[in-house]
């Protein structure tokens, strides 16, 4: 996220000050926000964080709910393997394979995709955790699905 900070002050400092825009900030801060983007999918995957409905998991019962919640996990588990490990990992052999480099700092391609399927596997592993600690727990423990409590945000606009 640093990284990606000083590349755009760098950018609209050399493009205003200098009046000698630089070449290539704009496409490190393209590349840079891909990987922070999804690095960030995949920790608050881990966190629970995402967004989810929570109404339906609160009208089943504890062993439903365990039920449920292994299916999300599982869904998730499967639509991740096959876009961003699988279909990235394509897509990082494919780049990688035809030398596809970038037009200004002429890197491979593959190490800008690559953080797909490395976020995948994040994801995943992530989600096989919770599942194990859903077979884990006591079906009477299982909370409904996490969410964010409003009275978090009270004062911090």
């Amino acid at each position: 996220m640093s990284l990606l900070v000083l590349a755009v002050v760098w950018q609209v400092f050399s493009r205003y000050i200098l009046n000698a825009p630089s070449t290539f900030t704009d496409e490190l801060s393209r590349f840079l926000l891909i990987w922070i983007s999804l690095l960030g999918a995949a920790y608050y995957s881990g966190k629970n964080a995402h967004i989810a409905f929570t109404i339906f998991p609160s009208w089943l019962g504890p062993e439903n709910r365990r039920r449920l919640n292994i299916l999300i996990h599982t869904i998730v588990i499967i639509f991740v393997l096959c876009v961003f490990v699988i279909g990235g990992g394509m897509l990082v052999y494919y780049t990688f394979t035809y030398l596809q480099l970038t037009p200004s700092l002429q890197l491979p391609m593959a190490v800008v995709y690559s953080i797909g399927p490395i976020s995948g596997l994040l994801i995943i592993y992530y989600k096989l955790s919770d599942i194990l600690d859903l077979f884990k727990l006591d079906p009477e423990k299982i909370s409904e699905t996490k969410h964010f409590d409003k009275d978090e945000f009270k004062g911090s606009i």
